[in-house]
């Protein structure tokens, strides 16, 4: 069955995001019938911002991390019989109108993770950001056997055997690399980059946001030592690096 609108949900895990969050939403109700929010605990009325909207919302009484957010919200959408998930973060850096972009590449790879790869305007990116996406990447790929742009990316889309995973381990950044390796490890999927572009708080921007919640030096020290225990556990070392060089990143340009 092909995807759209009215099969695939949008899951978006939420911290504090009381600046946009109301904004976010309304967003992808213009392109997805399901909407999934996930408040993790925040204590700045994030989840009644957006109670009135036609959506699933779902509290933590406290916080539990972003891989929890996303397990229950992956749980929820196959529950509603969703046949995939886009996720997308709460503080507004992605932009909605990309959804139809990766539902379209979704259609024409199926059964394969998407990412919105933050590969449009990338010099308006954070350095640090830059570092630990560029360091993410180059081991990430390792970790799945192939080529992966933009592994940090809080964007993409899940079809259903992939959120339908078991015992993914990690919380935060670490479960979504992890996510990405047992998409590829577990149930067989490729992984296809879109070129998006994402927005970012700095002093000259237009637009209000929140500070990241990515800390360069804790995240991605969690993430590397995670990944080379995955990729240790894999033996063959250097042929799984050989693959990595083999298969370099898909990209979907519609």
């Amino acid at each position: 069955m092909m995807l759209d609108r009215h099969n695939v949900a949008v899951v978006i895990p939420a911290l504090n995001e009381r600046l946009r969050i109301r904004e976010v939403v309304q967003d992808a109700l213009n392109y997805a019938d399901m909407v999934i929010v996930i408040d993790d605990g925040s204590d700045d009325g994030t989840g009644d911002l957006v109670k009135d909207q036609a959506i699933t919302l779902i509290r933590h009484p406290q916080r539990m991390g972003k891989g929890q957010s996303l397990r229950d919200g992956f749980k929820q959408a196959l529950a509603m019989g969703a046949l995939a998930v886009t996720t997308m973060d709460g503080d507004g850096q992605h932009l909605a109108k990309d959804i139809p972009r990766l539902i379209e590449a979704a259609n024409a790879h199926p059964g394969d993770v998407i990412i919105g790869a933050r590969m449009k305007k990338r010099a308006s990116q954070p350095w640090y950001r830059r570092l630990g996406n560029d360091f993410g990447d180059w081991g990430i790929s390792w970790g799945c056997g192939y080529g992966v742009v933009d592994t940090q990316s809080g964007q993409r889309l899940y079809p259903r055997n992939v959120m339908a995973l078991e015992g993914v381990a990690g919380e935060g950044f670490v479960f979504e690399a992890q996510l990405l390796i047992s998409a590829a490890r577990e149930a067989g999927a490729g992984i296809v980059c879109v070129p998006i572009e994402a927005r970012y708080a700095s002093p000259d921007a237009a637009e209000a946001f929140r500070k990241s919640h990515f800390r360069l030096f804790r995240d991605l020290y969690n993430i590397t030592s995670h990944v080379v225990a995955q990729v240790l556990s894999y033996g063959h070392v250097v042929r799984e690096y050989r693959n990595v060089r083999r298969n370099p990143a898909r990209i979907f340009k519609s």
